[in-house]
């Protein structure tokens, strides 16, 4: 069977090409960084140079596969983000449709459910409906939780005001979190099987723990002890993240998706549907987030 991978090497993309690989598999790694070609053939894969959102490209590249893992690539450049997921959405949907691909693995998000309202999970939501709207096609649709590595933006928070905090975390719910190695585990699990049929969702989560436990275990981790966990109004975030440099529409994103967190609204669908939780814990984490500490 030949494998065609989305995303580049990214954290995710990369482990999931190495496992499949290291299975004897063929696969081939779509990149826009003509720089990542040495490094993706050092993997044992095929580079396919270009970029997703060339609808040419995207369909000779998907006319080479069997099965595919789709990822919509985050672009901090785009003042339109949402427009361009849609855009990118809709390419992969035409290129799927004249294509002898018979399983796609998406990685998309928990809020997706939700399908509008979750900031930047929205667009897939969006990619999510067309995909099952297609006849022929077996779809699994992973949904992680929270990535761990949104945490690193707590970093200069934790180290100018011994505080973490978002515009969530003041009600009981815990936060769930998923480590992208356990994305890919799943990932490439899902593709060597190939035993999908149809169309499928699955949650993927590493540890479900409450933001005060979150803060508390990265501040001793960056000998911060007792760090508190404190809960932003949406316009305290939002102020915070464009001080910080995040891009406006990004912010506004996040701000969005932070709200649907606080509501019940963005894990509402996890709950009742709650997966074995991977490998990775917090307190693992927090090595990671430590690291990176050192470095900001």
């Amino acid at each position: 069977m030949k494998y065609l991978i989305t995303g580049s090497l990214g954290h995710i993309s990369s482990p999931l090409t190495q496992k499949l690989v290291q299975a004897g598999q063929d696969v081939t790694v779509i990149s826009s960084n003509p720089d990542k070609k040495a490094a993706i053939e050092r993997l044992g894969a095929t580079a396919a140079i270009g970029s997703v959102a060339d609808e040419a490209f995207l369909t000779e590249a998907f006319q080479q596969a069997d099965a595919v893992y789709l990822m919509i690539p985050n672009d901090f450049s785009r003042p339109d983000y949402p427009v361009f997921q849609r855009e990118i959405a809709d390419l992969y949907v035409k290129a799927l449709s004249h294509s002898s691909i018979q399983y796609v693995v998406l990685l998309s998000s928990i809020g997706a459910h939700l399908r509008k309202g979750a900031g930047p999970i929205d667009g897939l939501g969006y990619l999510e409906e067309k995909l099952e709207a297609l006849p022929n096609l077996n779809i699994q649709v992973l949904r992680p939780s929270y990535f761990y590595y949104n945490l690193f933006s707590l970093a200069g928070l934790i180290r100018d005001a011994g505080i973490a905090g978002n515009n969530f975390g003041n009600t009981d719910e815990k936060l769930v979190l998923t480590h992208t190695s356990d994305i890919a585990e799943v990932a490439a699990e899902e593709l060597l099987a190939h035993d999908f049929t149809g169309y499928n969702i699955r949650y993927i989560a590493s540890d479900e723990r409450h933001p005060s436990e979150i803060a508390a275990v990265l501040g001793q981790s960056v000998g911060k002890e007792n760090t508190p966990w404190v809960p932003f109004t949406d316009e305290e975030s939002r102020q915070g993240m464009l001080a910080a440099g995040v891009p406006p529409v990004f912010t506004e994103l996040y701000v969005e998706m932070g709200k649907a967190i606080r509501e019940g609204r963005l894990q509402e669908d996890y709950w009742k549907n709650r997966p074995v939780l991977g490998k990775v814990k917090l307190e693992a984490f927090s090595q990671e987030f430590a690291g990176a500490y050192q470095q900001s």
